[in-house]
This record gives structure tokens, C-alpha cells and sequence, in this order.
């Protein structure tokens, strides 16, 4: 493909221009108007867990089933090193080694969670527990998350399974 040097290059539009004309789709030549602004997938709260601002329930509930997938050795311990604090992270590794929710072997039971409760004791921490059904075996984990460091990172300070 060869440019012309005396031919001029087309104006630049700027994008705010451009976004606000309506776009012909491909293999048709109907104008189609911009789809309208989505909906979050997640409500807002009025309490939020950090820059996602997603609900401290949510958060919770997240953490809840990556903490029983280590507890239950679907995953290591050291995916939830960022998400802990050294105090949180010692006694994850303390029931992980001791097993405390792993399966028997051999066995493909898959663990059963039950809803997550959780409360904030103060704007600062949220505490948890969680009911897991592992077989005809039934455990309660229960653990806190605190913000933590300069950006305020919800981290695991305490874990407990029984």
C-alpha cells in the first residue's frame, strides 16, 4: 500500500465524539445506538471491604471458601500468604499441618459449606464463622479480617477450625 505525499492526514476526533455517534456493525448497514450503561454486578453497601468496594458480607464469604479450600488441601497455604498477617499465617500453617479438615483417604467427598455468618464488632474488623460439612463429619471455621498496612488491605489475624 502506497501514501500519497501530498494528500492531507484526516483530522483527529476526539474520543468523547466518537463514542457519542452511533457504530455500524459488521456485514449490515443499520445504525445500532450504544447499549445503555450496565448495573454493578454487586449492590453497594454502606460498609464497604476496601478498593473494590464490595460488601464486608461478600468479603467474608470469599474468604471463607479459600480458607476451607487450604484447610482441606485443595490448595496450598501459601496462596493465602498476601491475604494474612504473620500472627494469622502461623496458625493457618499450625491446622494445615495438623490436618484438622482434611479428607480421608482416598475419599472425593467434597466439603459443604454453610451460609457465612459474620459481624463487625467494630468498623475496623469483620469476624466470621462458617459451618463445613466434610463427610459425616461437620466443622465450624471461624477467622478475623482487619485492615491492614498503608493501602488498608483486608487480611486474615486469626483463623480457628474445630
Amino acid at each position: 500500500m502506497t501514501t500519497c505525499p501530498n494528500r492531507a492526514a484526516p483530522p483527529l476526533t476526539p474520543p468523547a465524539v466518537l463514542s457519542a455517534r452511533p457504530y455500524r456493525s459488521r456485514g449490515t448497514a443499520r445504525d445500532h445506538h450504544p447499549a445503555p450503561p450496565r448495573r454493578p454486578r454487586r449492590p453497594r453497601a454502606a460498609c464497604t471491604g476496601g478498593a473494590r468496594h464490595e460488601p464486608l458480607g461478600a468479603l467474608s464469604t470469599r474468604f471463607a471458601h479459600r480458607l476451607v479450600e487450604v484447610l482441606t488441601g485443595a490448595r496450598p497455604s501459601g496462596q493465602l500468604l498476601r491475604h494474612t498477617t504473620l500472627d494469622g499465617y502461623g496458625q493457618l500453617s499450625a491446622l494445615v499441618r495438623a490436618g484438622t479438615l482434611r479428607r480421608a483417604h482416598g475419599a472425593d467427598e467434597r466439603p459443604r459449606l454453610g451460609p457465612v455468618h459474620d459481624r463487625s464488632p467494630s468498623p475496623g474488623a469483620v469476624e466470621a464463622c462458617v459451618r463445613v460439612d466434610l463427610g459425616t463429619r461437620h466443622h465450624v471455621v471461624a477467622f478475623r479480617l482487619e485492615p491492614r498496612g498503608p493501602s488498608g488491605q483486608w487480611q486474615c489475624t486469626a483463623v480457628e477450625a474445630r
